[in-house]
């Protein structure tokens, strides 16, 4: 399965951006999306290193909190409920 994750872009240089995600730092190659006007603020989807998708903030927000509940679900099932 690859899961991709919503970024933020902090800064742009050239095709590679710094971008960020719950306080972590990345740096992103954009060649993928030469194509799309990208500027600092924006969101995009990221894997493995490359943004493969611009993304609306809304877009971002929720494939966050879809993320989340699915973390938290795993970590509860793997806790058997109960806080590790």
């Amino acid at each position: 399965m690859c899961l991709g994750l919503p970024m933020q872009i902090v800064e742009i240089q050239g095709y590679l951006a710094r971008c960020e995600a719950k306080g972590v730092q990345r740096d992103v190659n954009l060649l993928m999306l030469e194509h799309e006007t990208l500027r600092a603020g924006d969101h995009v989807l990221v894997h493995l290193g490359f943004a493969l998708e611009k993304l609306d903030p809304d877009d971002a927000r929720d494939r966050w909190a879809a993320l989340d509940e699915a973390l938290a679900i795993d970590g509860a099932v793997t806790t058997g409920g109960r806080d590790a």
